[in-house]
């Protein structure tokens, strides 16, 4: 069902995250909504990371996590994945002896006798992940391995991997890094034909140029809480963010 435009379709209220005695997420409150990309940005150690393993479920947090208005913060990670959350990992390898529609297809595998089969005859239910290849420009990438692909179409194909088999909201952690110049602009590229269809993406990369151009909106942590929240052009003068990470060369 579409979200009420304007809703949020991934929220994130009084998130916190504790190790012990140390607070890496503080009272963090985020949303993203249908059609917007929304960036993450912040000094080494602020926590970024942390928010989305807490969001998706891999790290303990309290408070609330919301996706298209329902509570899933007490939801395993599987879960809250199948129930449209997707993310990438900073260290995403593909598996390079597996074709790019198959590296797809490993995260929409049926379990149980009928994965098994599928394995044994070579249907991996790549047709469950062609969408989401055709949906970043990878169509005609589905045959190939990845080591036969560009690293800028490595990345995308990183994207797809978690799209595949329907997403609402995409979490991307650090998805350009490695990436030249060129290939960051068509990534993002990509990313803001991606929202077109209604998803949201939550872009967390330490490319400010990426950040900035792309994004609808940033939030700065610092220190495990949001110090700025608003649009690129707002937040890169906001001296509050100057101080703890931007620089003044980043207004220049």
């Amino acid at each position: 069902m579409p979200m009420p435009e304007n809703e949020p379709l991934l929220e994130t209220r009084g998130l916190t995250v504790r190790y012990g005695g140390v607070v890496a997420n503080d009272d963090v409150d985020l949303t993203v909504r249908a059609g917007e990309v929304v960036g993450l940005i912040g000094p080494n150690g602020a926590g970024k990371t942390t928010l989305v393993d807490a969001v998706t479920g891999f790290a303990p947090s309290t408070g609330e996590v919301l996706l298209a208005g329902r509570r899933i913060d007490r939801l395993s990670p599987h879960r809250r994945r199948r129930a449209g959350l997707a993310r990438t990992w900073q260290a995403g390898e593909l598996f390079g002896d597996l074709t790019v529609a198959d590296n797809l297809a490993v995260t929409t595998q049926r379990r149980g006798v009928g994965g098994l089969v599928a394995d044994m005859f070579g249907r991996r239910g790549t047709a469950a992940a062609d969408p989401a290849l055709e949906l970043l420009g990878l169509g005609d990438c589905a045959a190939r391995r990845p080591d036969e692909l560009s690293l800028g179409r490595q990345k995308l194909v990183g994207v797809a991997r978690a799209l595949a088999g329907g997403s609402r909201v995409v979490l991307l952690d650090e998805p350009a890094a490695g990436l030249d110049t060129d290939e960051s602009v068509a990534f993002g590229a990509e990313v803001r034909s991606m929202v077109e269809t209604g998803l949201g993406v939550l872009l967390i990369d330490h490319d400010m140029n990426l950040v900035l151009d792309v994004c609808d909106r940033v939030y700065v942590l610092d220190f495990g809480r949001v110090i700025a929240c608003g649009p690129p052009d707002e937040v890169r003068r906001d001296p509050a963010v100057i101080t703890a990470y931007l620089g003044a060369e980043a207004i220049a």
